[in-house]
């Protein structure tokens, strides 16, 4: 009878512990899973508008010291967002602002809630031209339509896609959310390197080079460090992301952005380089610009993009809530005031993007204004001030560095972004879209027809 009394305890034993190593391992697998959507939101977070603007910024720095550059970002940009964090570990608080407000007090707090908020907003504007921008020219592309029709308008174009994709997207209330969404981001981001890629190989030797295409290193450097930092800057929302892992910790944040950073610059030296290669000294702050509205593979990645950046804008609008939630709300948003105020902040957005046009403009003061104390300034300066390691700590070192270092790049960056204004041609079509006789995205034309045709019917434009 002993025996049998025990006899179903065995399997019933070995049932359980099947049951917990299922769960042990789907607890796992989530976790993962969250680690996973927390790298696709800060890639998607990095890649935004601000990689379209890359390519000008090698024009704007010389190619090699452009890359050199870019390179010297990145790196800023992983140390500084584990730095972040570290600060928060050290202080005992889990939002930049309560970092900075019990780092530096009230005056500080209010310093970067005005910093925090201006930057995802002005993304979010610069979201907009964009979607703008390049949706306008892919209708165009449709047969049968007046390319003068005001339905295809840029102006139309950004309401209807703020009415019926970011809007929508942008009143979620966890960001964890997002995860596949900036999965389909970072996909598509990688299709339109595809294109860009391909271009420089069938359109680059169509394009006539500049005087100064391969110079070693431009004046204009530090509007390029503008343009590199607003493109690279995601500390604004890195506390959210922090937030949404299972169990966060230093050491589990710092792999995700080690390979989140990797992957970003990776994908943004082949986007800024071949961009650049393709038009060199006429690369636009929009690289789509430069492209002839009649390559249809481009018109495709135009699309792509626009899909791209909509899919971006919700990460831009949760920051900027956060900081009116934490500024005016104590943290804490009702339901009501979570829609009212996601209302009010996409449609300022909305309407500040119909005025505006010249999207690199936007991104180089926003770079040099908000960008720069965000990535190099603040973060150093709490930790220094936080942190008791002793002062020949590497990382005491480096944040010596960048205070300095992205003090000079906000001064410098300001000062040359209205002393010398980069030029603007939105919306119109580059001097070798012109001729009729040949289409530039057909590769069957010669190389001899096109160098030859183009002095001719340009011949202003080098004189």
């Amino acid at each position: 009878m002993g025996y049998q009394a025990q006899g179903p305890d065995v399997p019933r034993q070995s049932h359980l512990d099947d049951r917990e190593a299922l769960i042990s391992e789907h607890e796992h697998k989530g976790k993962t899973c969250r680690q996973c959507t927390a790298v696709f939101n800060v890639v998607n977070s990095i890649i935004g508008s601000g990689m379209i603007g890359l390519p000008y910024s090698m024009k704007q720095a010389g190619l090699p010291l452009g890359i050199l550059l870019l390179f010297g970002v990145s790196y800023v940009t992983d140390f500084s967002l584990v730095l972040l964090i570290k600060g928060g570990a050290l202080s005992g608080t889990d939002t930049y602002q309560s970092l900075v407000n019990k780092t530096f007090g009230f005056p500080g707090y209010l310093l970067l809630s005005v910093l925090q908020f201006l930057y995802p907003f002005i993304a979010m504007i610069s979201y907009n031209i964009i979607t703008g921008d390049t949706w306008s020219k892919v209708f165009q592309r449709i047969p049968g339509v007046d390319p003068e029709n005001l339905f295809i308008g840029r102006h139309f174009i950004i309401v209807l896609s703020t009415a019926a994709f970011t809007l929508p997207l942008s009143l979620y209330r966890d960001i964890a959310k997002l995860g596949k969404i900036s999965f389909l981001s970072t996909v598509l981001t990688t299709l339109i390197l595809g294109i860009v890629m391909a271009r420089v190989v069938t359109l680059g030797p169509y394009i006539p080079k500049t005087e100064d295409a391969w110079v070693l290193a431009k004046p204009s450097a530090i509007q390029a460090l503008g343009v590199m930092s607003f493109a690279f800057i995601c500390h604004h929302n890195c506390f959210l992301v922090y937030g949404s892992l299972e169990d966060p910790t230093v050491a589990k944040w710092s792999r995700i952005i080690h390979v989140s950073t990797l992957a970003s610059v990776f994908i943004s030296i082949l986007f800024a380089a071949c961009g650049y290669l393709t038009f060199t000294g006429f690369t636009q702050g929009d690289l789509f610009e430069n492209y002839c509205r009649n390559d249809d593979l481009v018109t495709f990645g135009r699309f792509c993009y626009g899909v791209t950046v909509i899919l971006t804008y919700p990460i831009e609008c949760f920051v900027t809530r956060e900081v009116i939630a934490n500024v005016f709300f104590g943290g804490n948003l009702p339901l009501v005031f979570h829609i009212i105020i996601t209302v009010a902040i996409i449609t300022v957005a909305m309407l500040m993007s119909l005025l505006i046009d010249c999207l690199g403009r936007v991104l180089e003061l926003s770079g040099v204004l908000c960008a720069a104390p965000l990535i190099f300034i603040i973060p150093s300066a709490c930790y220094l001030k936080l942190s008791e390691e002793p002062r020949t700590h590497s990382d005491k070192i480096m944040s010596c560095v960048m205070l300095p270092v992205g003090a000079m790049v906000m001064v410098a960056g300001v000062v040359m972004a209205i002393t010398n204004p980069q030029d603007c041609t939105h919306g119109q079509e580059m001097f070798y879209c012109f001729p009729d006789n040949f289409s530039l995205t057909n590769i069957s034309v010669s190389h001899f027809q096109l160098t030859t045709q183009l002095p001719v019917l340009n011949i202003s434009i080098f004189q």
